[in-house]
């Protein structure tokens, strides 16, 4: 999340009713007193996000998108990120203190929830430039802690044993995504259709271990983080929209992408010189969440990292051509949807690299 929101337009398909989501807020949120002005932040590519302003005091507000909008099956669920981050309030996850959720359309044409905003540093480009050494290797291994904590709540003492939906996750998740990726598909990608049928063939015994459930965050990566302002120190993990309940090894695998994606429109790290920057390798970074979480020895994990890691380009592929799809019908929720969308067919490329290497 940015600090320099901008402002919607009259004509922009998120645009909203700001006096009658005042209404609606003084009547349901304790203390919300207007006047109220609303910012849209940039960013996001699904669920647009808000900063809310009073004279007295700031709030943030996810939405779903436009009514304009044509929604894929369970997607912009905004009811789910409302829930998972109301019940890690008082774990080891920092998440923001929630505060309403509103479900009736008719408020402003979309579902809501309003949430705590709170102070602290998005990172964006994971060299973290202006950082020493030292200060990236903290930020990296608080990343790290923080994920390994996550996959070590307890699902029943949270109330969140329903989360998600029993039986294996890897052949539901690679069901979901083949689903929207075939709704989405704008240009076929001939490696989406060939990891389609891999990936489901390929499973390695770690991915259908049943006993390894835990929340996955869905999307844990350094610009859905907020760090302290200037402490190596996440104060809040955003963007819950695609966290169910499912398998750890793949929201880590997930987030061990950025080792795998050039710098560049992803952000990755590869190919820069990771201990000049003081950057853990992978190889270490896959050890220490080991240890953290027990879930599975490095030894282990890395014999099976090939299926991981095509798995998850997999998936973020069908993310982005769902993006691609918004973009088409003219409904996307940033300026940055169009350059994202771009990254579907290459990501299906290096996803069929890494099934390669799994032979």
């Amino acid at each position: 999340m940015s600090d320099t929101p901008t402002a919607d337009t009259p004509a922009s398909p998120h645009a909203l009713d700001t006096a009658a989501l005042a209404r609606w807020l003084e009547a349901h949120l304790d203390g919300f007193r207007g006047p109220l002005t609303v910012e849209k932040f940039p960013g996001g590519q699904s669920n647009p996000t808000y900063r809310l302003q009073t004279p007295t005091r700031r709030y943030v507000m996810r939405t779903k998108p436009g009514p304009v909008a044509k929604l894929l099956p369970s997607a912009h669920a905004i009811e789910r990120e409302f829930r998972v981050m109301q019940a890690l309030a008082g774990t080891a996850v920092p998440v923001p203190r929630m505060f309403v959720l509103c479900e009736d359309e008719s408020v402003i044409g979309r579902a809501f929830y309003v949430m705590e905003h709170v102070e602290g540093r998005v990172l964006w480009d994971q060299s973290m430039p202006g950082m020493t050494p030292t200060e990236r290797r903290a930020h990296y291994l608080e990343m790290n802690r923080v994920l390994a904590a996550l996959h070590r709540v307890d699902v029943q003492t949270v109330g969140l044993a329903d989360y998600g939906k029993p039986g294996n996750y890897f052949e539901r998740q690679i069901a979901r995504w083949s689903k929207q990726y075939v709704a989405s598909i704008t240009d076929p990608i001939p490696e989406m259709d060939a990891l389609m049928d891999w990936l489901p063939q390929h499973l390695p015994d770690s991915a259908r271990d049943e006993r390894l459930v835990s929340i996955v965050h869905g999307d844990y990566r350094l610009d859905n983080l907020m760090f302290h302002p200037s402490e190596p120190r996440i104060v809040a993990v955003l963007d819950w929209e695609l966290s169910t309940l499912g398998h750890p090894l793949a929201d880590f695998s997930y987030h061990c992408m950025s080792w795998h994606i050039a710098p560049g429109a992803f952000r990755g790290i590869a190919g820069l010189d990771l201990s000049a920057l003081g950057i853990p390798s992978e190889d270490e970074y896959i050890e220490r969440y080991c240890a953290q979480t027990g879930f599975a020895t490095p030894q282990a994990l890395r014999r099976d990292w090939p299926f991981y890691l095509a798995y998850n380009a997999f998936r973020l592929a069908a993310i982005l051509q769902g993006i691609a799809k918004r973009v088409e019908l003219g409904i996307a929720s940033s300026a940055q949807a169009r350059q994202s969308a771009a990254g579907a067919r290459p990501l299906a490329q290096l996803a069929w690299r890494f099934a390669q290497q799994a032979h």
